[in-house]
């Protein structure tokens, strides 16, 4: 599918534009899943006020999609309509220790690597992002966690800016925290940067509990895979995969989409897999947990764009 050409309206409204603008640009090489149609435009800005100004001089009525590393979304195969966003480079990619045992890092920054930043300081309590595959950008949208901790507990502030071009920050009571959720406007906002606190700690101990984390993914799921990370929210009291396990979803497929053999809460892009075939493989998930259990399980990976 390929979308009337709006670039050359964006770079009207921002002639100053410094970022990176191409039409019709292929999303699926940026997804896990390796699926998906193309979005309409897709800009990479070249810092924090380039993303502003272009905020500042987009029309109204084009839509915006901000995206990260595409690692817990379904880009739908018609693609994305409007202007997606997403953040990368030495801009929005850069970590810093600060005073008071605290870390900065800009939301393109993947989770692990904040965890290995955290670890060679010696900062304890940020080790739980070795297990998010992710970056911060979507840790803070989706309150991300892990083995035991979440973006609640050590997050003090986000930094970004609204659809007017704004530079705002919210602090973490003003991030609205739940479980995988953020209820921050994250249709009028898009987060540049955010602050950690960790504690002092043992860089030997906090390796090996990095190491801990590692060894506990490879075992249990399937990282090697094409595939989006957790599928499903844990619905309250009980486990996701244990509920499509007793469903007896494990291993079932739909075209070249499968339900992982090894995480039955992890779809799996087995070669040739449509986003309609990942999709509606989750929508069967859904229905036949609820035909067994009558619990509703909520999608924790993204879905966006139109269909084909």
């Amino acid at each position: 599918m390929t979308f009337p050409d709006i670039a050359p309206a964006i770079r009207a409204a921002a002639p100053a534009l410094r970022g990176r603008l191409l039409a019709n640009a292929e999303m699926a090489p940026l997804t896990w899943f390796r699926v998906g149609g193309p979005a309409q435009a897709l800009f990479t800005p070249a810092d924090e006020a380039d993303l502003a100004y272009l905020l500042s001089s987009l029309p109204a009525d084009i839509p915006i999609t901000v995206v990260g590393l595409c690692s817990n979304l379904i880009v739908r195969d018609g693609g994305i309509l409007g202007l997606v966003i997403r953040l990368g480079g030495k801009a929005f990619g850069e970590i810093a220790i600060e005073a008071g045992d605290r870390l900065r890092a800009g939301t393109a920054v993947p989770d692990v690597k904040v965890a290995r930043a955290a670890a060679d300081a010696s900062l304890d309590g940020l080790a739980f992002y070795r297990g998010i595959p992710g970056c911060i950008g979507g840790a803070l949208r989706m309150n991300a966690g892990a083995h035991g901790g979440e973006t609640t507990d050590v997050l003090i502030e986000a930094r970004g800016v609204t659809r007017a071009g704004e530079l705002i920050t919210l602090s973490h009571a003003q991030m609205g925290f739940s479980y995988r959720s953020s209820g921050a406007d994250t249709q009028e906002i898009i987060f540049t940067s955010a602050l950690f606190q960790g504690r002092p700690g043992d860089k030997a101990q906090i390796q090996a509990e990095m190491d801990r984390v590692t060894a506990a993914r490879e075992a249990a799921q399937p990282i090697k895979e094409r595939t989006g990370g957790s599928t499903f929210k844990n619905p309250e009291g009980g486990k996701a995969w244990q509920l499509i396990d007793a469903a007896g979803c494990r291993g079932l497929r739909i075209g070249g989409a499968q339900v992982s053999e090894m995480h039955c809460n992890f779809l799996i892009n087995t070669g040739g897999a449509t986003a309609a075939e990942v999709e509606a493989l989750g929508e069967e998930v859904r229905r036949r947990v609820k035909d067994q259990s009558g619990i509703d399980l909520h999608w924790e990976i993204k879905r966006i764009g139109v269909a084909a």
